[in-house]
């Protein structure tokens, strides 16, 4: 059950004191012998809140200083771009990491208008938007994960015309869509996309060590002399992506159709991009929120009424779904802008997964040049519907386990032509068949649905109706069930004979999995799966919970008997 004040304004007693959690930051020390409070990179990079101690500046000391000692083991020598979004703790982060890549001489590049000059990766500054209105805050040096994805690939795809030059990488401070107490801190390595676990556990092991020695062997100087130093380096990365923006969308269509368009950055990383958007291909596009506050203090609270910035949610997006009438399609994202919430005239905001149905089945027949043998990649936690779309286009399909870094090889080499997850994020293909980002891109996504609405003359809501008309409409929810750490350690070790259930819901059972079927990779959990419903079980990594994802094509009596089989069987499997 909602909150009760779940899709209205913040209250004002609810806002952070973001001036306390910036001292925090600088003041708090975290405890190396509390595994709170150490470095952990999850699935998105390290996360945490400075007021717990698992987000301070010794945590990007040490993080930074592990990350230069990973670039000279594997002969990274190239730039680093450094980017950031509009959480409270981005900009401190920024500064930290900085001093640290300055003094171990590391060449860093920044967004124009970042710390080099603008007298702080802390500083103020406005800027416009487009849509005409005011942005409050600052939005210098922001940079989405997108366009640093994008900046990476298009310095290494350069290296054969300069053979003197070297690989670059990148590091995102961002939580993603995490409360505006969190931070957050992601290593892309040269291939642009998320960094695989084996990279992000040498990080986090080193980056620890430096903990528990107190940062005694970490570099760093101070940042007045970081910002000027001969390796701090600014480019404009965001007129870079969207310059190279028309090779993957084709605007031609999306101007032709004169669709209104309307934005809302949700306060975050995407807000700078959209006016160049706007002006270099004649959108008619409004930014309907500008508004750039640390605290997120605009934002509508979500389900569970925390002030969370996850565009998929209802909830968090109320302020744009109320305003859907107004445009003939509309989107948010969150404030790193690797995710996307499509909001159309037909059905309001859509769930993750029917826009994922429809992207790709739109994308499959609107890419001519796109190889036949690309496959479309999907998280085994995403919707079966995707399945189903994808062998009617006679296409191959790739199930991987959570974490889009399972699909940056394959769009980098451009094996993989669409990569998505349930948890709305996707990227896919240039026009051409070549890379455009290894990472999630939530401004493409949300192009894309303008060019869908324009090419077609349907909003991707109508579009999704239609797939449900031939392929069924599936029910697909989330819940929590309790788990002790013990348990949660149980889970992620099942084995396939673990499950003596032969039926799920009325249907015998087609398999039972707990590796992914694309690439054999652990999904540290498991899945069942019948004819018109599966289960899908994983341990949290932060509460002792497991998630149990679940998916009906029958009706909601079918999805609650799915459900509660699930936990039987997981219960009963990790005792």
């Amino acid at each position: 059950m909602a909150h009760p004040l779940a899709g209205r304004p913040v209250p004002k007693e609810q806002r952070i004191d973001v001036d306390a959690l910036l001292r925090a930051f600088r003041e708090r020390l975290p405890d190396p012998d509390d595994p709170r409070e150490l470095v952990a990179f999850g699935t998105s990079g390290h996360r945490g809140t400075a007021l717990a101690g698992s987000f301070n500046e010794d945590h990007i000391a040490a993080i930074a200083q592990a990350i230069y000692e990973y670039r000279r083991e594997q002969g990274i020598a190239g730039p680093l771009f450094l980017g950031k979004d509009t959480h409270a703790l981005s900009a401190p982060a920024e500064e930290v990491a900085l001093e640290v890549f300055a003094a171990n001489e590391v060449t860093v590049i920044l967004q124009s208008g970042s710390a080099l000059s603008a007298g702080g990766a802390g500083s103020a500054g406005g800027a416009g938007s487009a849509g005409g209105a005011a942005t409050e805050g600052s939005t210098t040096g922001l940079t989405a994960t997108p366009v640093l994805s994008h900046a990476i690939l298009t310095h290494n795809a350069r290296l054969g015309l300069h053979p003197g030059s070297a690989r670059a990488d990148g590091v995102v401070i961002t939580p993603s869509h995490n409360p505006p107490a969190d931070g957050g801190f992601k290593y892309n390595p040269p291939n642009g996309g998320p960094a695989d676990s084996d990279v992000t556990t040498w990080i986090q092991d080193r980056a620890n060590s430096h903990l528990r020695s107190n940062n005694q062997a970490v570099k760093r100087i101070p940042f007045a002399r970081a910002r000027t130093a001969a390796t701090t380096r600014e480019a404009d990365l965001v007129a870079a992506y969207v310059a190279d923006l028309e090779n993957a969308i084709d605007f031609e269509a999306i101007r032709a159709a004169g669709l209104r368009l309307g934005v809302d950055p949700l306060g975050g990383a995407a807000l700078p991009c959209w006016a160049p958007i706007a002006e270099r291909y004649k959108l008619d596009l409004t930014v309907v929120n500008p508004v750039v506050d640390p605290a997120f203090g605009f934002m509508t609270l979500d389900h569970d009424g925390q002030v969370r910035m996850d565009c998929s949610s209802p909830y968090a997006m109320a302020g744009l779904v109320e305003l859907k009438d107004q445009y003939d399609i509309a989107w948010g994202n969150d404030p790193d802008a690797d995710r996307h919430g499509i909001v159309t005239r037909s059905v309001g905001l859509m769930n993750p997964n029917h826009y994922l149905a429809v992207a790709i089945r739109y994308l499959l027949r609107h890419r001519p040049h796109w190889p036949q043998s690309a496959f479309v990649g999907k998280t085994l936690v995403s919707s079966s519907l995707i399945d189903r779309v994808v062998a009617d286009e006679r296409r191959a399909l790739r199930e991987v386990p959570v974490g889009f870094k399972w699909f940056a090889p394959g769009l980098f080499d451009g094996s993989c032509c669409f990569g998505g997850e349930e948890s709305a994020g996707a990227s896919f293909l240039r026009r051409d068949g070549s890379v455009w980002t290894t990472d999630k891109d939530g401004l493409l996504l949300g192009l894309l649905a303008a060019e869908i609405t324009a090419k077609t003359g349907r909003d991707p809501g109508e579009h999704y109706r239609e797939l449900t008309g031939s392929f069924g409409a599936p029910l697909y929810t989330r819940v929590d069930a309790p788990a002790s750490p013990e348990q949660k350690k149980a889970l992620a070790r099942l084995t396939p004979e673990s499950v003596r259930s032969t039926e799920l819901a009325g249907e015998p059972i087609t398999a039972k999995l707990t590796r992914a079927p694309g690439n054999d990779a652990p999904i540290g959990g498991l899945k069942v799966t019948a004819a018109n419903g599966w289960f899908a079980a994983r341990p949290s990594g932060t509460e002792n919970v497991y998630k149990i994802y679940a998916e009906s094509f029958r009706d909601e009596a079918h999805l609650r008997t799915i459900l509660e089989e699930a936990q039987a069987m997981v219960d009963q499997a990790i005792g």
